[in-house]
């Protein structure tokens, strides 16, 4: 079977076009316009698949001022913080809809909700605990997770065990959580809670929503109801049960470039339409479009970037696939993956190993096709959520609290008065925006929103006010003992269109204020020269 990796930009985010102020993407070509633009930094979920870790956003390279002044021990802090990032990365894989369980049964949450810690944080903070005990018993991480509470009713929490993966990840899953009926809430959240074996808590971090339904949808999906059906470019994550047993479960999972059969892990896929590949690029462009069945799609994988050839998604019913079924995909659908253009070879999984499989005509019905158990596939619509923060010795002793998480940012105005709006979830008014190792004012409206006024570009240093390429910085959050929030977002201040066009104005770094001065005379004096030519 032909496995391939599929080329960069096949996962990349929608992209807008630039305005006075707008968004971009980082690594996007800059517009020639004057703008000052907001972005993800390098390693974000948003970029295609194999350029970033699972779990980890991967800061700016280098992180240097030119000519520094003297800054104060939060600033300094930063500093040293941006030049060698100590991040902790949290990320909490999940499905986006979870079955309720009648009566006395269990329904536990297919595929189970997994956690990832991942970034050098994580071990010097626990080379720092060791110290103290050498025997390291108290350095070991802890964890419970469990739904979140409904008022002061008690949730039962389920234990997690962490083991350390050969990329140096540590990984847990659990897979005996569930939602009962006396539950009667629509939408809910996972709550992780972490801490040291000495009891030193590390805080507490939640999912996204998940959707509560009570079975799989049996009936004809219309797109008037589209909260379970699946949109191309979404993640999904696909599971093989064989003879409805929980035992037998495995996930398709890629380890070591290929793709296999896990009883343990399994993979989140960015499911695309392929109909609206360009072969020039490799692209995939986003579109409000929901997989149907019979179209073609691609697999590829979110951590590695492996793809899967061509498939055509077909429906399953009582093991026999439907050729003839066009309606949308919806989830925890039984379903099944054609190889594109072979003589009826479908996606199967042997053990553990992924393989093909040729189905049999149907002598009954024209329109289907015999399976067999291995070859039938339940899709569900994944999400991930990932926290990074960076300990200080002041803020050690401190619980990290609720960690914020950003969502979007919303920049208005421009020039002097331009003001950035973070928006995203437990906010709280000790907590202040910086851009790059510099403190914006900050304004606390409520959890789920924070206002700032965007430093001028001068505040790095004054010799940054003369340069004529686009300088981006990374956004951060802080608390007020110096706890570092790290976000994948960034900014970037574009010159103005002046300094975009024709001759270099300065060189890259002006080093001397004489030198800036004969710079400018001198292209004050070749204007002036040109103007009098035209008159």
């Amino acid at each position: 079977m032909e496995i391939n990796r599929q080329p960069a930009g096949a996962n990349l985010p929608r992209e807008e076009p630039c305005s006075a102020s707008c968004f971009r993407l980082a690594g996007a070509r800059l517009s020639p316009e004057p703008l000052t633009h907001l972005g993800r930094q390098d390693g974000s979920a948003g970029e295609p698949a194999g350029t970033a870790e699972v779990g980890r956003t991967t800061s700016p390279k280098s992180w240097s001022r030119f000519n520094p002044e003297q800054i104060n021990p939060l600033q300094d802090a930063v500093h040293r913080y941006l030049q060698l990032p100590s991040d902790q990365t949290v990320l909490i894989l999940h499905a986006k809809v979870a079955q309720k369980s009648y009566g006395n049964e269990k329904r536990f949450f297919c595929p189970p909700p997994c956690v990832y810690l991942s970034g050098p944080g994580w071990k010097q903070k626990k080379e720092g605990i060791k110290d103290k005990d050498v025997t390291g018993s108290i350095s070991q991480i802890c964890g419970y997770i469990g739904l979140d509470s409904m008022g002061s009713s008690h949730v039962e929490m389920q234990k997690l065990n962490f083991e350390e993966q050969l990329d140096s990840k540590i990984f847990s899953c659990a897979k005996a959580l569930y939602i009962s009926d006396s539950d009667k809430r629509k939408h809910f959240r996972l709550a992780l809670k972490l801490f040291f074996s000495n009891g030193q808590e590390i805080g507490t971090f939640h999912s996204k929503r998940i959707k509560v339904i009570s079975k799989p949808s049996q009936k004809k999906q219309s797109l008037k109801n589209t909260d379970l059906c699946i949109l191309s470019g979404s993640k999904v994550s696909l599971f093989n049960r064989l003879r409805s047993q929980t035992v037998s479960t495995r996930y398709l999972f890629v380890e070591d470039d290929a793709f296999t059969a896990s009883a343990r892990q399994w993979a989140a896929f960015t499911l695309h339409l392929d109909e609206f590949c360009s072969q020039s690029q490799g692209g995939f462009p986003l579109r409000e479009v929901y997989i149907r069945y019979g179209s073609r799609v691609r697999l590829i994988c979110t951590t590695t970037g492996l793809a899967l050839p061509p498939l055509i998604i077909r429906k399953v019913a009582k093991q026999s696939v439907m050729l003839d079924v066009d309606e949308p995909v919806s989830q925890l659908h039984k379903c099944a993956f054609q190889f594109h253009g072979s003589d009826r070879m479908y996606l199967c999984l042997s053990t553990e190993n992924v393989i093909q499989y040729q189905a049999s005509p149907c002598p009954k019905e024209i329109n289907r096709e015999l399976l067999n158990d291995s070859s039938c596939w339940t899709i569900i619509g994944t999400e991930a959520v990932e926290y990074s923060f960076s300990l200080n010795p002041t803020s050690i002793q401190n619980p990290l609290g609720p960690v914020p998480l950003i969502t979007t940012l919303e920049l208005t105005g421009g020039g002097d008065v331009a003001m950035l709006e973070v928006q995203g979830n437990y906010f709280h008014a000790n907590m202040k925006i910086w851009f790059g190792d510099v403190e914006a004012e900050t304004m606390y409206r409520n959890s789920k929103s924070l206002v700032c006024v965007v430093p001028d570009i001068s505040a790095f240093s004054p010799d940054w006010r003369w340069l004529r390429y686009p300088i981006t910085v990374p956004l951060l959050l802080l608390r007020n003992d110096g706890l570092i929030y790290s976000s994948i977002f960034s900014f970037t201040y574009t010159p103005e269109q002046s300094f975009l066009c024709g001759q270099p104005l300065l060189p890259e770094m002006v080093q001397d204020s004489d030198t800036l001065l004969n710079t400018i005379h001198q292209e004050f004096t070749k204007t002036n020269y040109h103007l009098f030519m035209q008159s």
